[in-house]
């Protein structure tokens, strides 16, 4: 069995983060509780930055201060998943606005979708919305993603 890089991959249009449920990412139920959904987006949202910019704390110091912040995101859970699974998370570039990206992202077990979620991020600097840096908005160019 092949082990995936501890940062994920990307390809074909996506980035696949795979992860594995821990007993703290669940509640009393054994289920995985919601809002640990929403750290395992924000670990495939950075590590598709990670692969296409580098660290996000050098992208912050070579930009002069920019950050990127959520500032809306719709989520669907459809199934459980359960404590021990193990998890692709899947982020990928659905559109990109003047100072903000439109990620599409879904958390699977076996190829089988749990939740969907789709993600607005602003490029934030002193707390201003500002451009995409040109070379992170060449590099998210949306595509038709391959996610079989």
């Amino acid at each position: 069995m092949t082990t995936p890089p501890i940062g994920g991959a990307l390809g074909d249009g996506v980035h696949r983060l795979t992860l594995r449920v821990y007993y703290e990412d669940t509640d009393f139920s054994g289920f995985v509780y919601h809002a640990s959904y929403l750290r395992f987006m924000e670990r495939g949202r950075t590590e598709l930055l990670r692969s296409l910019a580098g660290d996000q704390s050098d992208l912050h110091r070579d930009a002069r201060g920019l950050v990127f912040v959520v500032r809306k995101m719709a989520l669907d859970f459809l199934r459980p998943a359960r404590m021990d699974d193990l998890l692709d998370v899947l982020t990928w570039s659905s559109e990109l606005r003047g100072a903000s990206m439109h990620l599409s992202q879904e958390v699977r077990r076996n190829g089988e979708t749990l939740t969907r979620a789709d993600v607005v991020v602003a490029c934030v600097r002193d707390g201003r919305a500002i451009r995409l840096p040109d070379s992170l908005r060449r590099s998210l160019t949306p595509s038709i993603p391959v996610v079989g």
